[in-house]
């Protein structure tokens, strides 16, 4: 069956031919699954259930599509939707499972509350700030239906409340933002790089507030301990209000804590005092909310279910056009199997990653919304690095924001290892730290538009990969950087190769405000050819660090040689493919070698940073650096160069901008709007 004619039956509305079937709220799993909805004296209709469309797809014989269509509400889910290879289709019949047309079904994790009345509770009351007195409301979550209430900070059991949509907030203080640790206090002093802080989380706080905590009994702190890269969530063992101590209760934070650090203190009853906060009782099952509004006619979601859909060794299945919301942990997981893909979909309100997909081969995300998630965005994992042989996995033309949005660090919107995977045309925005986070081999990472991420953290970047010397072949081509700025210790780079990582190619791409732009810290073998960058600061980083204060991890028995050492090097296709991986370890390891920094624009800002060390091994050549280059409209952030711009004399190839970001949709390959 020819692509268009698979199309057309998607659009149908009406069923077409044997392998399609319908699922409604108001349907019933004893009848057959046909579109008509049910009257009064009517036996059929559709089905209520994905687990009953399920079994009507593993019966179904014909060769063909098989569509499940689904009506109009909300499923509210009480176990994961999995899928295994009995539920597969083929590449000329896959199975698709979708909204109905012109309607949005979502698939939930949460349960809806509607019992909550205002509280009067004298001993509760007494407890709250005097604001929050007569406007918070309250239910018991084991009327509910609910009986398992998550934790108030773990991944994958954090259980969360939102309200219309939007997620509330558990309460905190301060409300916005964070206070500082004065002086740490526990009695084992460390230095780490020449800054010295404590490994025990025991330290002075400033002002009084802590005072109102003392009835707490889970109370939460969290913050960035001792780098500005690595935050985590400590449980509060004790409060000292004459010393003015907060002790944290162990496995204390493994990098340890120092002076001036961020924090904030979660999960306090006493410090629900604002609308949009909520707090959990979790003895007695009570849930606390100073709701947005009155919460007679608005929709107030409880999170239960750590995942919605699993699929395990099946293939050729689509999810096209739904919601998914409501997740503890991830809310989507594909392992294994092939050509599977979650497409045009909304996938918000979530605690962990919105879709982890690992091993198998060809499968992926398009076109899809991402926001309002606790981890990352989408997870891509797969492919043979022994053999070099590609999973073909692909996140493609998503818009993914408001991620790391619970969990800070190292949860990116796109998280890629392996081999062979393809991350294209998406835009990206509003992250505290990496947008896209590499490991393995081969990657395609193109027509990317990234802004305004790696704004709360420190020695960061918008691209991340770092101390791995077989990490190679990825070309990181065609994509815009811009605004980007990390307020933390080091700031934060465009394209950060850290850590001596090695072998890229950063080719073609659009640098404006992107902090220390194309970053190259140790590494070796990279090509930064082609780029444009304006009021970078620099636009281009080299250093020498395997030669000085890393020295260590490039040296026998560092890690970078284990590393190096559990990869075939000597044998094909890694010798092939990789050839200057042979005698690495003969040839000055730590000094950053063959690096190429040919036929770039700078304007703006400073051109380079490269350490003195590095300076003689590192070529540059044809670069155009702070002369008018010949951009169509610099002033309206238009960087395409003229048909006569100078620029282009120095064998610079105009950059395809026009290209970057999200392709055109129509409203048909968009995701459902967000409520």
């Amino acid at each position: 069956m020819s692509l268009a004619i698979l199309f057309t039956l998607l659009c149908l509305g009406k069923p077409t031919h044997a392998g399609e079937w319908f699922v409604a709220t108001d349907g019933d799993d004893t009848w057959s699954g046909t579109l008509a909805k049910p009257n009064a004296g009517h036996t059929d209709g559709p089905l209520a259930t994905l687990n009953a469309a399920r079994d009507k797809v593993r019966q179904h014989t014909t060769k063909e599509p098989v569509i499940i269509s689904m009506r109009q509400g909300v499923y509210a889910l009480s176990s994961a939707f999995e899928l295994t290879a009995a539920d597969s289709g083929t590449a000329q019949a896959p199975v698709v499972f979708r909204s109905y047309p012109e309607e949005t079904a979502t698939i939930s994790g949460g349960r809806e509350l509607a019992a909550f009345h205002k509280l009067t509770d004298a001993n509760i009351l007494e407890r709250l700030p005097a604001s929050a007195r007569g406007e918070v409301w309250v239910t018991d979550l084991s009327r509910e239906g609910v009986v398992d209430f998550g934790t108030p900070t773990s991944a994958g059991t954090r259980a969360e409340l939102f309200f219309d949509g939007e997620p509330m907030t558990l309460a905190r203080w301060p409300d916005e933002g964070f206070v500082k640790v004065q002086k740490v206090v526990g009695g084992n002093p460390i230095t780490v790089h020449g800054i010295t802080g404590d490994s025990i989380g025991k330290f002075v706080y400033e002002g009084d507030r802590p005072e109102r905590w003392k009835a707490e009994t889970d109370l939460w702190v969290h913050g960035y301990w001792f780098w500005d890269w690595s935050d985590a969530f400590q449980p509060v063992q004790a409060i000292d209000t004459g010393a003015r101590t907060l002790d944290l209760k162990p496995p204390h934070h493994n990098y340890g804590y120092r002076n001036g650090q961020r924090y904030y203190a979660l999960n306090a009853l006493s410090e629900l005092d604002r609308p949009g906060e909520w707090y959990l009782d979790r003895t007695a099952g009570r849930l606390y909310l100073w709701p947005p509004a009155s919460p007679t006619d608005h929709r107030i979601v409880f999170s239960v279910l750590p995942t919605l859909l699993r699929l395990k060794n099946a293939s050729w299945i689509t999810f096209e056009g739904l919601t998914f919301e409501a997740s503890r942990g991830t809310a989507v997981t594909i392992e294994n199997g092939t050509g599977n893909r979650i497409s045009n979909c909304l996938l918000h309100d979530i605690a962990g990653w919105a879709v982890s997909i690992s091993n198998g081969t060809n499968n992926g995300v398009s076109g899809c919304e991402i926001t309002q998630v606790g981890e990352g965005g989408v997870s891509l994992s797969g492919g043979d690095r022994m053999q070099l042989v590609p999973s073909g996995h692909y996140a493609e033309n998503n818009h993914i924001h408001g991620f790391g949005r619970i969990f800070r660090t190292y949860r990116p919107a796109v998280g890629i290892d392996g081999v062979g995977q393809r991350v294209v045309h998406n835009l990206i925005h509003d992250g505290p730290h990496n947008a896209i986070q590499l490991g393995g081999n081969d990657h395609l990472i193109e027509f990317n538009e990234i802004h305004h991420v790696c704004y709360e953290t420190g020695d960061v970047g918008a691209f991340y990969m770092g101390r791995d010397w077989t990490a190679r072949g990825t070309v990181i081509r065609h994509n815009h950087f811009h605004d980007i700025q990390g307020p933390g210790l080091h700031g934060a780079m465009g394209v950060y190769l850290d850590d001596s990582a090695s072998g890229i190619t950063v080719f073609g791409n659009v640098f404006h405000r992107a902090g220390r732009a194309a970053f190259i810290g140790g590494g070796r073998d990279n090509l930064v050819e082609n780029n444009i960058f304006v009021d970078c600061t620099p636009s281009v980083h080299v250093d020498a660090r395997g030669l000085g204060w890393m020295r260590d991890h490039v040296e026998a028995g560092g890690v970078l040689p284990q590393r190096l050492a559990a990869m075939p090097t000597s044998k094909p296709p890694w010798s092939e493919r990789y050839p200057r991986l042979l005698g690495l370890l003969d040839d000055e390891p730590g000094a950053p070698k063959g690096n190429r920094i040919v036929r770039n624009i700078s304007v703006g800002g400073t051109w380079k940073n490269i350490e003195k060390i590095a300076e003689p091994l590192v070529v540059f050549e044809d670069n155009w650096v702070d002369q008018e280059p010949g951009f169509i409209d610099a002033a309206r952030f238009n960087f395409q160069l003229r048909n006569d711009a100078p620029a282009l004399r120095t064998g610079f190839k105009r950059i395809p901008i026009e290209q970057i970001g999200l392709l055109p949709r129509s409203e048909r390959s968009a995701p459902p709007p967000r409520p």
